[in-house]
């Protein structure tokens, strides 16, 4: 199961691995509120929210973090999934977002107008989730909340820019505006994203700090670009031109687990995602996973992901 990359791929490991990202959004929403108005968006697990200001004030409230003074042209991601809540003002009664009218546009975007009538508010918000395996360490690395403010240090311009390309489309939904918002809304989130890690210390920890790491980055993206590659510790340690004692032990000082526990783990991401979407067979999938048998893939793949492969294909659907 090699995967070719293509010639614009960025060849540094952080950038290849944010290049593989793919985000599938669940659902987009468009805001009109005016105070006093308050919501509370459910927990979804496996998702990451997004909203941005694009006019008016608001507070945000996530477990176990500060409230968050919002105005216009801040841009927040949610991240884990978190239920949070927003508000007009602290205090202010917060009803179920899912429990307020709201007008259907399409089948994943829809329009809220609410509130008491008073200084307005307008938001584009929406749940994303990343299908691809680095996605899962990305969003496990990522703050409850990441705040980017214009002009601010996360920001390098390109929220005003979005922003306003976004306030016009969002202002009179025109033929294609909500396909235009909601790609626009996608770019906010990667871009997002990339200066965290970029401006954030929390950023060279863990699975990203060893992406960023000379030889351990490296090691990654070998693993990555080819998976079905019949990996063992030595072969890995002599690609990164490291001692097989050294490499491992820098390796589980960075990612938190040995080199070949890494390499299944990556290898049953990728079937887990093929799997879910494709109609690859279960032999078919352990031979381009570089499996002699199936019984051996079933085996590794139950232990990583926790059920059989099978089962995750009969959920899935023909």
């Amino acid at each position: 199961m090699t995967t070719a990359l293509e010639p614009w791929t960025p060849r540094d490991s952080l950038g290849e691995a944010l290049h593989q990202l793919r985000m599938n959004g669940a659902f987009y929403c468009h805001s009109d509120l005016t105070a006093p108005w308050g919501f509370t968006v459910p927990a979804m697990v496996g998702h990451l929210w997004f909203h941005l200001v694009t006019s008016g004030v608001a507070w945000l409230e996530v477990p176990g973090n500060e409230a968050r003074y919002l105005q216009r042209g801040d841009l927040v991601l949610v991240n884990h999934g978190s239920g949070h809540s927003l508000r007009s003002a602290l205090g202010v009664p917060a009803p179920s977002v899912a429990d307020l009218p709201k007008e259907i546009i399409t089948p994943r975007y829809d329009v809220l107008r609410y509130g008491g009538g008073g200084a307005p508010t307008t938001f584009v918000c929406g749940a994303v989730r990343f299908d691809a395996p680095a996605a899962r360490h990305l969003v496990a690395s990522l703050p409850d909340v990441i705040h980017v403010q214009p002009e601010g240090p996360y920001d390098t311009g390109w929220v005003p820019a979005t922003l306003s390309l976004m306030a016009a489309e969002a202002k009179e939904l025109r033929p294609g505006g909500e396909a235009v918002i909601t790609r626009l809304a996608d770019i906010l989130v990667i871009q997002a994203i990339r200066t965290w890690i970029r401006a954030d210390a929390g950023a060279n920890r863990g699975w990203l700090g060893a992406l960023r790491d000379e030889y351990i980055g490296r090691a990654i993206s070998l693993v990555h670009r080819d998976p079905a590659r019949p990996w063992t510790l030595a072969a890995l340690a002599q690609e990164v031109a490291m001692s097989r004692s050294a490499f491992a032990a820098r390796f589980s000082a960075l990612v938190g687990e040995p080199p070949m526990h890494y390499v299944t783990r990556w290898r049953m991401y990728l079937a887990l995602d093929v799997l879910e979407g494709s109609g690859a067979t279960v032999n078919e999938l352990a031979g381009r996973l570089g499996y002699r048998s199936e019984a051996a893939f079933a085996r590794a793949f139950k232990r990583v992901i926790g059920v059989s492969p099978g089962a995750v294909k009969r959920s899935a659907g023909p």
